[in-house]
């Protein structure tokens, strides 16, 4: 079964558009364990919504899981960590702020309210269905 999550980054570090730029990119860099958690659970396939966390925190674009986790070659000493490779799917009709994501009332329980400060986290069905409406864009 397909799952669905938000990937939060810094668009100063790497935007969306760098991501449209490059096709696919490794999600690399995730140094929080349930983040990781979170990304050893993805699955060829998956659809994931990219987050500008920096600015206007905005979901802007969506994006697929194209290799699940592996070893991240930047691994040093004894934590062991992992990444994903992400692929461009295109951007959202409409943007959609933090702002208006707390204000819905279906996603009071969305990890990108409860725990603002992780940044790989999953998403209900339901959630992306909400989201995607809320973005204007035809869910895939």
């Amino acid at each position: 079964m397909t799952q669905h999550w938000i990937l939060k980054t810094e668009p100063s570090t790497y935007a969306f558009a760098d991501l449209a730029r490059e096709g696919v990119t490794r999600w690399d860099g995730v140094r929080n364990h349930q983040a990781q958690k979170n990304m050893r659970a993805m699955a060829l396939g998956d659809w994931v919504l990219i987050y500008h966390s920096v600015g206007p925190k905005t979901l802007v674009g969506l994006g697929k899981i194209v290799k699940t986790a592996y070893p991240d070659p930047a691994n040093t000493g004894k934590e062991s960590w992992s990444l994903v490779d992400v692929g461009y799917v295109g951007p959202l009709v409409r943007e959609v702020s933090l702002a208006e994501i707390k204000a819905d009332p279906s996603l009071t329980d969305i990890a990108l309210v409860r725990q603002g400060r992780l940044s790989v986290m999953p998403v209900t069905p339901a959630e992306f269905a909400t989201l995607m409406g809320m973005a204007e864009t035809p869910l895939p």
